[in-house]
């Protein structure tokens, strides 16, 4: 029997992670029992007290138990929470000495989406991979630079600490963990029940590039903005640090250190982010979208649209467009 402790945190954190997760064992006991075996697992919601959670301002979540009631558990599920991430971190910073604890002791432990803030604010993640909601993936990288965000990622297993991507992609992250801790007839039966497509590892086509411009770094922003403006154009490396008068090795560094991206990776994502808008609600073909967004090269231009995305231009069009899924 796996004992399931579900984290209820305070403030404001995802009541569909929480029920998910709680429904989602569950269910598979269920589903267990029918086939005349044991129910695999022990679920509890668990709190830094009794007191009930209340989230959206409409829902009530009551712990079952709290951290000094449970001395033994094998997998800490830890939701997703919202807001300014420095204060969530600071009003549930009890529990992470419990989880340290409990790790150290055997346990597992799984973020969802945005939960990974929680997770890595334990260090339990220092030096591993990480997947987290890709809205949050800037202000990860600048909170917790000692942790290997792979943005792309649904899934994340680092030895028993594992991850989800963003939104509903922790079902993807229970599904795999259910495989593992049953086997993987069950994991297909709660697939089919929950209606989730089962063996998604990739977020990329779900990324929308917004740029990341919450720094400080004039002379980055400045080349930014050019970049925006003036993707479908040749733009150089050289013709931007001319622009901003800096030095290309003291330039490129800034960019990099202010962006997550080298100069070459931002253009290349400012170019791909255009050709997706084009490919999600326009009729013209790949070609005529990739000289738009200043690609000539057509081997290049898939190259770096599935490298980005996950898709290749047709298969990317296939999905978001409504006439081409027609």
């Amino acid at each position: 029997m796996k004992h399931i402790s579900i984290l209820v945190p305070k403030g404001a954190a995802s009541l569909a992670c929480i029920d998910g997760a709680y429904n989602a064992f569950t269910k598979a006991n269920q589903f267990l029992e029918r086939m005349a075996k044991p129910p695999k697992f022990t679920v509890q919601l668990v709190g830094l007290t009794k007191d009930d959670q209340v989230y959206d301002r409409l829902f009530t979540v009551h712990p079952d138990v709290t951290i000094k009631n449970i001395f033994k558990t094998d997998l800490i599920i830890i939701p997703a929470v919202n807001g300014e991430m420095e204060k969530v971190i600071d009003i549930n910073k009890e529990f992470f000495p419990w989880i340290n604890k409990q790790h150290a002791n055997g346990a597992e432990v799984a973020s969802l989406c945005m939960g990974a803030f929680l997770l890595a604010s334990t260090g339990l993640l220092k030096g591993k991979k990480c997947a987290t909601h890709w809205l949050g993936a800037n202000d990860f990288r600048k909170m917790f630079p000692d942790v290997d965000l792979v943005s792309e990622k649904i899934i994340t297993d680092e030895q028993g600490i594992y991850s989800s991507g963003g939104a509903t992609s922790f079902w993807n992250l229970l599904l795999y963990i259910i495989e593992k801790y049953v086997d993987r007839d069950m994991a297909i039966t709660m697939s089919k029940y929950f209606e989730i497509e089962i063996d998604r590892y990739n977020q990329s086509s779900f990324i929308i590039f917004q740029g990341q411009k919450e720094h400080e770094d004039q002379p980055v922003k400045q080349a930014q903005e050019f970049i925006e403006k003036n993707y479908p154009d040749k733009i150089t490396v050289e013709q931007l640090t001319s622009m901003v008068a800096l030095c290309r090795r003291n330039f490129e560094r800034r960019f990099k250190k202010a962006t997550s991206n080298t100069i070459v990776e931002y253009m290349q994502r400012v170019k791909i982010e255009a050709a997706k808008k084009g490919l999600e609600s326009g009729r013209k073909n790949v070609n005529e979208l990739m000289y738009e967004v200043g690609y000539s090269d057509s081997k290049a231009f898939r190259t770096v649209f599935k490298k980005t995305t996950g898709l290749s231009p047709i298969e990317y069009r296939n999905k978001y467009n409504k006439e081409a899924v027609a």
